[in-house]
């Protein structure tokens, strides 16, 4: 458990009754703008005079693969909108890739070539519901997942699958009986140090204090499949998004949004409670933080110099206080500063603390931005990537738009612009690998996204992934 365990409310006023649903179901501190320009056009203006000839091209490689089973590639996120289905794309030491996807028959993992090839047949996880975290080893690889389970709330449990080239070689359940937790969405983060995994992911109370309610744990597990100390069972409350870095010592750094305090805070080693360094306040109730970590926005990117940077869709701050209705002083209330979500990236110093820098990268409120993400580009410069829904209409913090493209941007370390605002064609779905001379790598279904309209009904599917190359 956490070391400040409290009774969660997750975002509730005492005396309410307490939520029995996650998601998927139909400031304090201001952010600064540290030198950015105040619009796109601005920042165009700015490049331009930094001269064309040394502009990075930002035109990603891509290279398409046959799947064996069918992709669904959308799924309905609060208030059905629309959502990519995560994929998870990641590097093995050797050079190699593996990618996570889910089908109907359970979850596949592609085999490829550091060139983004397949290489061999698919690997499938029967019965594994979500790709909650994927982490490649030279002799195969292991999958935060979701399986069946036995519990008061019939859903399922996160689990650990552990595959290497002669088959499956250990399954953990980090949820059950004994914990009285279970786990019916992951919007997990799986990380390995070399030594041990971190497993981050949301959990469904299912009895004892926590009962009803939702919360995050954190499990640590040994190469060999077994448990080990460290973590906490109970973090935050609702946990709207994870992100999840591993640390060759110590604890790994950790991040969530968290509805009942509202905001971005750094969970690292302490389960975010009421201490937990806040990165940003943000009104976080279901559905308004602007998409989960990892797959929908986020991700965790450190420095050379020990520093980390994470993305976001943000709405920002018009004011954040404490609820005077919340009896347990806890709760706060967030009024936003924009109804639509912009694109925001936070430079934390180290592990441990929170404030730093958040900076914004557009400036555009008519226009709704999601599926925020970034990742390292080359030894000093961060690739920040988001989608765009021009004449945006908002409702209960989810919003529908005409889908104007998938942009991607260079910054440096301190929230700079360090390259034009570039439109591509290969969207970004889930996890980026990291490969060893730099480039990026990710797989997507190759269509265009259409945010119109909600997600009623069943997913369309695809046969088909590409695989997009991106080298600095």
């Amino acid at each position: 458990m956490t070391s400040a365990r409290r009774t969660p409310h997750d975002g509730e006023t005492p005396g309410d009754t307490p939520r029995t649903t996650h998601r998927r179901v139909s400031a304090a501190r201001m952010p600064l703008i540290a030198g950015l320009a105040a619009t796109a056009a601005l920042a165009g203006a700015w490049y331009a005079t930094a001269g064309a000839a040394t502009a990075p091209t930002l035109a990603p490689a891509t290279t398409a693969v046959t799947l064996a089973a069918k992709f669904p590639y959308l799924s309905a996120g609060y208030n059905n909108t629309r959502e990519w289905t995560r994929t998870a794309t990641v590097a093995a030491p050797n050079g190699t890739l593996r990618v996570a996807w889910p089908a109907s028959d359970g979850v596949h993992v592609t085999p490829l070539t550091s060139a983004g090839k397949r290489s061999g047949t698919d690997t499938v996880v029967k019965g594994a519901k979500e790709v909650g975290g994927l982490v490649a080893h030279n002799d195969g690889f292991a999958l935060l997942t979701r399986v069946a389970d036995t519990n008061k709330w019939k859903e399922t449990a996160a689990a650990i699958v552990r595959y290497t080239d002669t088959g499956k070689t250990w399954t953990i359940k980090l949820t059950g009986t004994a914990s009285q937790d279970t786990s019916p969405t992951l919007d997990g983060q799986l990380t390995w140090n070399g030594k041990k995994y971190g497993a981050y992911f949301v959990v469904h109370g299912a009895g004892g204090f926590a009962d009803g309610h939702f919360g995050d744990k954190l499990s640590y597990v040994s190469a060999k499949g077994g448990k080990l100390g460290g973590g906490w069972g109970w973090g935050c409350s609702h946990n709207e998004g994870i992100a999840l870095h591993a640390e060759t010592t110590g604890n790994f750094t950790s991040l969530c949004f968290d509805d009942w305090r509202s905001g971005l805070f750094v969970s690292t080693g302490i389960g975010a409670p009421d201490v937990a360094p806040v990165v940003q306040r943000e009104q976080c109730w279901a559905g308004y933080c602007g998409g989960t970590f990892a797959g929908r926005t986020g991700d965790l990117v450190k420095s050379s110099t020990g520093r980390y940077a994470t993305a976001f869709a943000s709405r920002g701050a018009a004011s954040a206080q404490k609820n005077p209705d919340d009896s347990s002083g806890r709760g706060w209330t967030v009024k936003p500063k924009t109804g639509t979500h912009q694109v925001a990236v936070a430079i934390l110093k180290n592990r441990n603390s929170g404030p730093g820098k958040a900076v914004y990268l557009t400036n555009a409120p008519g226009a709704e931005h999601v599926d925020v993400h970034v990742a390292p580009y080359g030894k000093d410069r961060l690739l920040v990537s988001w989608e765009s829904l021009k004449n945006a209409k908002c409702t209960s913090g989810t919003c529908t738009g005409t889908f104007t493209g998938t942009h991607l941007r260079l910054i440096d370390w301190n929230g700079k612009f360090q390259s034009a605002d570039k439109v591509v064609s290969a969207r970004i779905t889930g996890d980026i690998a990291v490969q060893k001379d730099g480039t990026l790598t990710w797989a997507y279904a190759p269509v265009t996204p259409s945010y119109a309209t909600p997600l009623n009904g069943s997913s369309p599917t695809a046969t088909t992934l590409r695989i997009a190359r991106l080298k600095p």
